[in-house]
């Protein structure tokens, strides 16, 4: 898999760079590459008690990302999913620590204990004040006896962070943190494994398995479960929480482990918010990633009120996307002018019967278009309009089916509602115009005409610019010979398409003429599938 790096040896000290340079001078390092990579806050002073925590490199922004004022003083980070050195952590306590003392916050892994921990007694022999808690919040593996630590360490470093920030002495924010971590409980699942720069992929989970429980470097999870859609899976996370959730405020913790899109996360978000086990939520974020890992974990605080004024406080970090209350969607109604005026249904059982064929017949060609269209588009000609017809289908019982001048705009309103993108605004110009003039005594013939010299106004695109006008135009020149005839005329057009190499307009103007050459236009092959539907349409 080819990925944005130059050499593996370089790459986790170029993004702590990289890091650094957009950081507005916010953050500093120490001058120990390549084996010390400590990073941490430019405009310390000592003054209060330091937050250090870290770890192997990959689940960024954890750390680094959270170093500044209410969270962590340093980060030390070790190389992709590596512990760092104990001189890399012993140099970060002896370069932030002051009187007052620091906090070492360190994720229940081997490596981290043993660096850290040794570290800590290093600098406590140096006359530093240190104290160090171990977060152990996964709940995937209830038999283990040392429970990894995962995303829920961003509470801990938030919540012992605005104590710190605010002058609390050492003890009182390591007791603040331990009762945290007694508290806090996280689990994740995932469709796929993450990719280790320099490393092969790992292919262990199925299509149609989701693992549940795997850790933050990969580690295999409890098990493998059937993925049916983000909800059920949700489900399934929070059914493993709920045990932990306790009256009064709880907060989820929604954190994308790397590759979820944010539209993924927030139908997520959807099933978090339905399921009354929070009442406050952080994230969604990639805020504790596994590199690339196309998953999600959700951490569950039961927090008292002053944890939730804690986690509420601002800090200026970017990667912290801040506590928000979990409440119901508010909806206002639609401002005046925009509600749709419902047609007066009636009722024509040939225009029905009519509408229904040509529908079915879009719905059954979604594969086509769809694969014709990704040869000059992003193939989802097929879908956008077979979800249309879909939703015309099932709206026919409101139509005014017997007014042809009532019937063109409520076609065209049901279109723009339904099909979304360009096509639907195309549509709903070309009926809302072709119901004007109908409205205006043109025939049918004209008055649909008319709508497609409205879409070419508005749109600009005419014949010969490779669009669904190509076949449009010849079928409604032929129309008042029959449909026959303007079935053949679509065809002919929209095959004529594939002749042209070069679009002047639509999408396919910015797909190269090699990708074009020898495929019809999408748009004017549904025209074309259209016409013949008429044509071929029963009669009654």
């Amino acid at each position: 898999m080819a990925q944005f790096v130059n050499r593996k040896d370089d790459l986790v000290k170029e993004a702590i760079d990289g890091l650094l340079a957009c950081s507005g001078g916010a953050l500093a390092r120490l001058d120990g590459y390549p084996h010390i990579k400590v990073v941490y806050r430019a405009d310390w002073d000592r003054s209060r008690v330091a937050l250090i925590s870290g770890g192997g490199s990959g689940h960024e922004p954890a750390h680094a990302g959270f170093v500044g004022p209410g969270m962590l003083t340093a980060a030390v980070c070790g190389e992709i999913f590596a512990s760092p050195s104990v001189d890399a952590v012993l140099a970060g306590i002896l370069a932030v620590t002051g009187p007052e003392g620091c906090l070492l916050i360190v994720k229940n892994y081997t490596g981290d204990r043993l660096n850290f921990g040794l570290a800590a007694e290093r600098a406590r022999a140096l006359g530093r004040k240190v104290e160090m808690v171990v977060v152990d919040d996964d709940i995937a593996l209830p038999d283990l006896p040392q429970p990894r630590g995962v995303a829920g360490t961003l509470f801990v470093h938030k919540i012992a962070g605005a104590l710190a920030e605010s002058g609390k002495p050492l003890e009182e924010v390591a007791a603040a943190a331990r009762r945290v971590i007694t508290s806090v409980a996280s689990i994740g699942k995932s469709l796929d494994t993450c990719t280790v720069p320099g490393s092969p992929k790992e292919s262990r989970i199925p299509a149609g398995k989701a693992e549940l429980g795997l850790g933050i470097h990969g580690e295999p999870g409890v098990e493998q479960v059937d993925f049916s859609g983000a909800a059920d899976a949700m489900r399934i996370v929070l059914d493993k929480l709920r045990p932990h959730a306790a009256g009064g405020s709880c907060v989820a913790l929604v954190n994308n482990l790397g590759s979820t899109t944010p539209l993924e996360m927030s139908v997520l978000c959807h099933a978090l918010a339905g399921a009354g086990i929070a009442s406050h939520v952080i994230g969604p974020a990639p805020m504790m990633t596994s590199l690339d890992m196309h998953g999600f974990s959700v951490s569950l605080l039961p927090a008292e009120p002053a944890e939730l004024d804690a986690l509420a406080a601002p800090v200026p970090m970017a990667a912290w996307p801040g506590l928000h209350p979990l409440g119901a969607v508010q909806a206002t109604p639609l401002p005046d002018g925009l509600t749709p005026i419902e047609p007066i249904p009636s009722a024509n059982d040939r225009t029905r019967a009519t509408i229904e064929h040509v529908a079915d017949l879009l719905i059954g060609a979604e594969t086509a278009l769809n694969e014709l269209d990704a040869k000059s588009g992003d193939g989802d000609t097929g879908s956008t309009l077979a979800t249309a017809a879909r939703a015309l289908k099932g709206s026919l019982d409101r139509m005014p089916l017997a007014d042809l001048t009532q019937l063109f705009p409520a076609l065209g309103n049901e279109l723009s509602q339904t099909m979304g993108g360009s096509s639907g605004v195309i549509l709903a110009i070309y009926f809302n115009a072709a119901g004007d003039a109908c409205a205006n005594g043109a025939t049918v013939e004209g008055a649909l005409r008319e709508g497609l010299r409205r879409v070419s106004e508005v749109g600009g695109a005419q014949p010969g610019d490779r669009t669904m006008i190509d076949a449009l135009a010849p079928a409604l020149e032929a129309l008042e010979r029959g449909l026959v005839e303007a079935s053949a005329a679509a065809r002919a057009g929209a095959d004529a398409t594939a002749d042209i190499h070069t679009a002047k307009a639509g999408r396919a103007a910015y797909v190269p003429s090699d990708n074009l050459r020898g495929h019809n236009d999408p748009g004017a092959e549904a025209v074309a599938l259209v016409f013949e539907g008429l044509a071929s349409a029963p009669r009654g």
